[in-house]
């Protein structure tokens, strides 16, 4: 009976596996034979290295998009990642126990908020702030960085957390033996060894950023030119598709999925690319 139960169970698990799996191919599906076509009838490098985008003229060229979304995914981990270790190291190491809590709760409650939310308060704050203090007109480059950092402050905090606490307490007592103090401790026999967790909380995060649609769509100006500046507006590949795709239809509607099969692309290439970068340091 108990062999029954195990095999049961074993099934059951490769069953939800395989559904996980059937999804992406679906999606994978979905997107190529949706957007492959439009991008070979507008041609694959007048859509990819294109900077005029149209539709009333049938030009739709991403370029400035893929750029856009570059920028803004690149100033987010600039703000998000360093905070976010930092944030957990103290939270780990450093943090007294009555502050603990709050910190805590302040970090998983910033995970629940809804990315219109944060639009919000960046809309209502942050452009302000940045028009007033920097020029222009606030929604740009940099609201959006700075948002994003904001949002993907929870996945990174979290994970790098779990992952500090998660290293052998005699790593630190090895260093603090061998004449180190609390801080070195931490930072040069804790932080390393728990690098994968941190690397991989961050991918986490890049992910989010990267396919962050409405707050973006909120702060960031939403202009389909290649900025000069962080002061300037910008378009990302996500905010295209929103913006675009309820009046759309044939070419433009077909353009706009093309534009969802660039985004799939690089963050696949985004992916691989870290994962690499991960075993080479393995």
């Amino acid at each position: 009976m108990k062999h029954i139960k195990e095999n049961l169970m074993g099934l059951l698990f490769f069953m939800t596996a395989c559904v996980s799996i059937a999804a992406v191919i679906l999606i994978c599906i979905f997107l190529l034979a949706s957007g492959v076509p439009a991008i070979g009838k507008i041609g694959l490098f007048d859509f990819l290295l294109g900077t005029r985008w149209k539709p009333s003229n049938e030009l739709y060229g991403i370029l400035p998009m893929i750029i856009g979304s570059l920028y803004v995914t690149v100033g987010a981990l600039l703000i998000g990642v360093p905070t976010g270790i930092l944030t957990a190291t103290f939270m780990a190491w450093f943090c007294p126990k009555r502050l603990y809590g709050p910190i805590k709760a302040a970090v998983n409650l910033m995970a629940g908020i809804p990315s219109v939310v944060y639009g919000f308060f960046g809309l209502v704050v942050l452009v302000p702030f940045i028009r007033d203090t920097f020029g222009g007109r606030g929604q740009s480059v940099l609201a959006a960085s700075v948002l994003l950092g904001l949002m993907i402050l929870p996945t990174i905090v979290s994970v790098s957390e779990a992952s500090i606490r998660a290293v052998p307490q005699s790593y630190y007592e090895g260093a603090l033996a061998l004449g180190a103090s609390h801080e070195r401790s931490v930072f040069h026999a804790v932080l390393p060894a728990a690098k994968p967790g941190i690397f991989a909380g961050v991918v986490l995060g890049l992910g989010r950023a990267v396919g962050e649609t409405m707050a973006v769509k909120m702060v960031a100006g939403n202009q389909p030119v290649i900025p000069d500046s962080i002061l300037e507006g910008v378009r990302t590949l996500t905010t295209n598709i929103v913006l675009e795709m309820g009046y759309s239809a044939d070419l433009h509607r077909e353009a706009l999925i093309g534009t969802a099969v660039v985004l799939f692309v690089l963050i696949l290439i985004i992916n691989i690319s870290l994962s690499l970068f991960k075993r080479r340091e393995h």
